[in-house]
């Protein structure tokens, strides 16, 4: 089976962690998805069986993310509640 990327076997026959990819991320110009994306390079420095972990967070975030653009402008509005019973109606009599 070929090894994957970057990985090496130690002179002393024990196997080394795949070397980081080194892969570049382009900035997006939006501050909060740069730093959800930032946080693939941690998968750089885990086994792969951590890399999971990772991915959810990473997705996570970038959901919230695009949930937020859907969200909008301003503070929350307070959900409406039924209409009081104390109010009087304008009915004819």
């Amino acid at each position: 089976m070929p090894e994957p990327p970057g990985a090496q076997d130690g002179q002393d026959g024990t196997e080394q962690r795949p070397a980081p990819l080194g892969v570049v991320r382009t900035p997006t110009g939006d501050g909060g998805v740069d730093r959800v994306l930032d946080r693939l390079a941690d998968a750089d420095h885990l086994a792969a069986d951590g890399h999971v972990e990772v991915y959810e967070d990473v997705h996570r975030g970038l959901r919230e993310a695009l949930d937020a653009l859907d969200a909008p402008p301003g503070p929350p509005v307070p959900a409406r509640g039924p209409a009081p019973h104390n109010v009087p109606h304008n009915s004819r009599s």
